[in-house]
C-alpha cells in the first residue's frame, strides 16, 4: 500500500497498520518496505530498525502536541497545565491504540528495546513538561522525567486493558502521586543544596551530564 506523506511517514503509518492486524514481533522489515511500496534499500536509507520507526513516531506525536498548544500561557496550576498536555497526547494516541498495545508486548520481550523506547517516553516527557512550562532542569528534574516516564507506561497499561476513561483516571492518579515525590524531592534538595555546593568548591566536582537519546541510533540491534 501506498499513502501520501513523505516517505518516512508512509513508512511509519504502515507500520502502524500492519502492528493493528497482527502481532508486532511478528512483522518484518520486508513486510513494512512492501506495505509502504518503497524498496528494502530505501527502508534502509530511512530507518534501521523496527524500534527506531516507532522512535519516530513518537516523536510525530510531540510535534502534534505540541503545534497544538494554546498561544496564550494557562494560569492553571502545575499539574492541570501537565494533565492538559498528557490528556492530549492521548487523544492523538487514540487511532493507533491497538497497534501500540501490539507494540508494547513487542517491547516487553526484548529488554534492550524496552530501554530504547524508555529513553524516547523520556525524551517526549521532557518536551511534555515543558508544554506545562514544568522545570525538568537538574537532579530533581531528572526525577521528574523518569518518574514521569514511568507514571506514563501505567497510563497506556490501562488505557491498553480499558479505554480512555480508565487511562485518564490513571493519569489524575499518578499526577497526584508524584506531586508528593517531587515536592519531598524539592525539599530535600534545598536542604542538601549548601553541601552541594561546598562540594563543588573544595574539589572541583561536577556532575556529568547526561546525554539525551532523541535519534534513530539510539535503537542498537536492527532485529529491534
Amino acid at each position: 500500500m501506498n499513502s501520501g506523506g513523505s516517505p518516512r511517514d508512509r513508512v511509519i503509518d504502515a507500520t502502524l497498520r500492519l502492528a493493528t492486524r497482527r502481532e508486532f514481533s511478528d512483522v518484518t522489515l520486508t513486510d513494512i518496505a512492501q506495505e509502504a511500496g518503497i524498496s528494502l534499500a530505501d527502508l534502509r536509507e530511512l530507518f534501521p530498525s523496527k524500534g527506531a520507526i516507532i522512535g519516530a513516531f513518537s516523536r510525530r506525536v510531540d510535534r502534534e502536541v505540541l503545534d497544538a498548544l494554546p498561544k496564550d500561557a494557562s494560569h492553571e496550576p502545575a499539574r492541570e497545565r501537565l494533565y492538559d498536555v498528557l490528556r492530549r497526547r492521548l487523544d492523538v494516541l487514540e487511532p493507533d491504540r491497538e497497534a501500540l498495545a501490539s507494540v508494547g508486548r513487542w517491547a516487553a520481550r526484548d529488554p534492550l528495546t524496552a530501554a530504547a523506547l524508555n529513553r524516547e517516553t523520556v525524551n517526549s516527557m521532557r518536551f511534555m513538561l515543558e508544554a506545562a512550562d514544568v522545570d525538568s532542569e537538574g537532579p530533581v528534574g531528572s526525577l521528574k522525567l523518569q518518574g514521569l516516564a514511568l507514571a506514563w507506561s501505567r497510563v497506556l497499561e490501562d488505557w491498553f486493558a480499558g479505554d480512555i476513561h480508565d487511562a485518564l483516571s490513571t493519569l489524575d492518579r499518578e499526577l497526584t502521586r508524584g506531586e508528593r515525590y517531587v515536592d519531598r524531592a524539592e525539599d530535600f534538595a534545598r536542604l542538601t543544596r549548601p553541601f552541594y555546593s561546598f562540594a563543588q568548591s573544595l574539589f572541583g566536582w561536577r556532575p556529568r551530564r547526561v546525554r539525551d537519546h532523541d535519534d534513530d541510533s539510539g535503537y542498537p540491534h536492527a532485529g529491534a
